[in-house]
Parts: C-alpha cells; structure tokens; sequence
C-alpha cells in the first residue's frame, strides 16, 4: 500500500491505514479509481489517471499532485507488490485534520494505492451461465453525482444487494425518463434486433473505461460508426438513450467493466434474453478486450518489478 500520510509504500498490513479524521472516512468525501495488472503488465491506467483527476475536480479536491506523478505512485507500489496478476484501487481524498462537515481549509489531500488479487478462474467460468438481472427499485443517482466516481456507493450497494436478495447477480438501473442507465458498478450495453450495439450516454450514468475501449476497438468511439465490421453481429455501434422498451427486446445485453470485462446478461426480471445463453457478440466482445491486455497492446505498461524484487518478469 502506498500511504500520502506516511509518503512510502509499505507492505507491513499494520500500517496499512487511513486516518479516522479524513473526510473520505467520515464523510465520504473522496474519489477512488481501479486498474488492472496482467502478467506484469498495468492495463489502461493512463485513462483511469485521468478519470480520477476529473472525479477529483468534480468532487472540489484540488491535486496537489501531477496526473503523471500519481500514475508512477501507483506503477511503483504494483512493482512493490509483486503481483503478477490483480488489481489497483487508488483513491483521492479530501484530507483530514477535523470532523466537520466541511474539509478543514488547510488539509492537504490524501492519495492512497492498494494492490490486490481475486480467486482466479477461467474465462468461460467468468461468462458462463452469464448474469441474472433485476431492475433495481433503488432510486438511480442523479447527476453529476452518477458520473462522479465517489466513495459515495451506498446506492450502488444497495442496488447489488436488492440482486442478491431476489436471487440474481447484478441489478439494471431504469431512469425517471424510461431509459436504460447502469448496473451498480459497470456500464450496459444493448445488442437490437437490427444488430445496432446501444450504449447509453455518459451524461448519466459514469463514462466507463472498458465500455469507451470497447467503443474504441470497434471503431465507434464516442459517436456512430456505419461500417462496424470486426465483430460479426454489430452492424453499427451508438452512444444514445436506450428506452426500456427497446432492451426489453434485444437480442443480447451486456454488462461491460473493468472486473466483469463482457459478460452477458442471460436474464432480465425473470425472463430470457435472446435465448437465454451468452451470446455470439457478448463473447466476441469479451475475447477483443481480453486480448487488448496482453502485448503487442498500445493500452499496457510493464511494471518494473526488478525496482523491488531484482527480477522484471
């Protein structure tokens, strides 16, 4: 863990702490990010960087740090860790120094970095049977809150546990306006009828990294792409409102983020998508941003391990 309030990385997990009086603990007043480590190599950490220095700016937390520097904290305490295979949570807070409801006018901002595995499993384990939804009656976060990635998560848990409570996995927020919005940690994507692959905007919902770099490989980046050829099944990809009713028609859903990469949505309310099986584009979609982890990807870093370790694997 990397710590600003000891300014070292320690591997020691007594020391692994943040002080009770930071306003990210005791009022919520921080912003956090993730990235990926594959076989030694961090995967798209530069536009996490920037996304957390937006949440930042959101949040009213001035960086006392460049975009640049937080990148080599984290590259750094990744090679301390000597994880091959994991991830990195990083978070920016507002600092500490009281317990008002306002940041003390003189605290200096807090940066801490974490590195951490999960039990490992195979990618058909990850797809397969593929995701049980529910719309969430949880009320939907407003924004700029919703595309603020905040420690303020206490409706996204509430979302996944009102899942798990009915017996499914994941949870699909529906907006005041009939719209498809989010799951609670990770974007969804709408695969029509006349194979047009629907993304909601991001002026709602949090713009994900993984869905944009899904986007990005299939050509569509922020708008529409007429000419989507790479994966049989799309014909064109779009950012634009998706209404209910339309998903409620599609021939495959999909939650797309960092830790579900792809995967499926097999049922939506307690009946079948499409066939109620993964899908042909769901599965391609996962393979192309598998693939975009490992050489020769323009999106991966090499973790200097050897700086710690005296090997670089």
């Amino acid at each position: 863990m990397y710590s600003s309030a000891i300014g070292a990385i320690t591997t020691d997990a007594s020391a692994m702490v943040i002080p009770i009086d930071d306003h990210m603990v005791h009022r919520g007043h921080g912003v956090f990010d993730t990235a990926i480590i594959r076989r030694g190599n961090m995967y798209q950490l530069r536009p996490h960087v920037e996304r957390i220095a937006r949440s930042a700016q959101g949040a009213r937390i001035c960086l006392p740090w460049m975009k640049d520097e937080l990148a080599d904290i984290v590259m750094d305490t990744a090679a301390a860790s000597g994880v091959r295979d994991g991830y990195v949570r990083y978070w920016v807070t507002a600092g500490g120094g009281g317990f008002g409801l306002a940041p003390e006018p003189k605290a200096r901002p807090g940066f801490y970095c974490v590195v951490y595995t999960v039990p490992s499993s195979d990618d058909s384990t990850i797809q397969a049977p593929g995701i049980r939804a529910i719309t969430s009656s949880v009320p939907m976060k407003p924004p700029p809150f919703s595309t603020i990635k905040s420690n303020n998560y206490l409706p996204n848990v509430l979302h996944l546990m009102e899942a798990m409570d009915r017996g499914c996995d994941q949870g699909i927020w529906i907006d005041e306006e009939g719209l498809v919005g989010e799951g609670p940690n990770m974007n969804v994507a709408v695969l029509t009828e006349d194979g047009d692959l629907l993304v909601p905007p991001f002026d709602k919902v949090l713009a994900g990294i993984t869905v944009i770099r899904v986007l990005e490989l299939l050509g569509a980046g922020s708008g529409a792409n007429d000419n989507v050829t790479n994966v049989p099944g799309i014909k064109r990809a779009y950012v634009r409102p998706v209404p209910e009713a339309v998903a409620r028609k599609a021939k495959e859903i999909m939650m797309i983020g960092s830790g579900v990469k792809v995967t499926a949505v097999v049922e939506w309310d307690g009946k079948p998508v499409g066939d109620g099986s993964p899908g042909p584009v769901a599965l391609a979609l996962e393979k192309l941003i598998e693939e975009d982890k490992y050489p020769p990807s323009g999106e991966i870093e090499p973790i200097a391990y050897s700086l710690y370790h005296g090997q670089n694997e």
